[in-house]
């Protein structure tokens, strides 16, 4: 019986060093579009964007097809976990409670939140008492989200999205007064061209979270291994900075 015991750990043992050595063809990345410059569709249907390049640059040096699957944000974990895809590339900030749920590569980027709201707005979010009745959209599941709740909740009405559109849509219809979102997606998708004749980035920049990573399951270590040495060349190499001029005019590697 020992023996037969012994024989069922090794066969186990070598089942699951094969899982963990799993040899990577193809990787599947979850994206939730449109985020705007990070990732959005271009006139053609394409996916672009400074992620999907990003993307796209890893995939390369890890030496694996990459293929993007489109994901609303509120269920983008729960399909990691029931394995719709292997990781997550879209703007996922680093926290410690989602650290309970997936594996996170090293950093890629760090952006700080901005508000935005109509010019000559009257609500001024360094002022708690100024915000009460105001109107707040973020996009759900986000550490915009979570800061709005805990700081304004109390006094103010805040509203979640499933897409950054939808709530860029609503503050552009006057049924908001103010929306807390990644700066970078604010300045493209609300004061970006002739919007800034109507719409502009109010208060000091808000900076939340530890910068964005690939989400993993934390079963797969070899592919986060992958994604942690891809990151580090394109880092290196100069591969990142050509992609990021192409969408920022400022730094924001990390």
């Amino acid at each position: 019986m020992k023996k037969i015991l012994v024989a069922m750990a090794s066969i186990l043992a070598l089942t699951a060093t094969a899982v963990e050595a799993k040899d990577w063809k193809k990787v599947r990345l979850a994206v939730d579009v449109p985020y705007e410059p990070f990732e959005y569709k271009a006139p053609d249907g394409s996916l672009t964007g400074f992620e999907i390049e990003l993307g796209n640059a890893v995939c390369k040096e890890m030496g694996v097809e990459c293929e993007w699957v489109i994901q609303a944000w509120d269920g983008i974990i729960p399909g990691l976990l029931a394995r719709k895809y292997d990781a997550i590339f879209s703007s996922m900030s680093i926290t410690e409670e989602r650290k309970k749920k997936v594996a996170f590569s090293n950093g890629y980027y760090n952006t700080p939140s901005g508000w935005f709201a109509p010019k000559g707005g009257k609500f001024n979010p360094a002022d708690m008492a100024n915000m009460k009745g105001a109107r707040i959209g973020v996009q759900r599941g986000t550490i915009q989200d979570d800061h709005a709740s805990e700081e304004y909740g109390s006094v103010a009405k805040v509203t979640r999205y499933t897409t950054g559109d939808e709530l860029v849509l609503d503050l552009q219809a006057g049924r908001l007064d103010l929306v807390l979102i990644d700066f970078p997606v604010g300045e493209s998708t609300i004061t970006g061209g002739d919007k800034g004749d109507k719409f502009e980035h109010i208060g000091e920049m808000v900076q939340l979270g530890n910068g964005a990573g690939v989400a993993l399951r934390k079963r797969d270590k070899d592919l986060l291994n992958m994604f942690n040495k891809a990151l580090d060349t394109v880092k290196s190499n100069g591969t990142y900075d050509a992609i990021r001029k192409k969408y920022f005019s400022y730094d924001i590697k990390i």
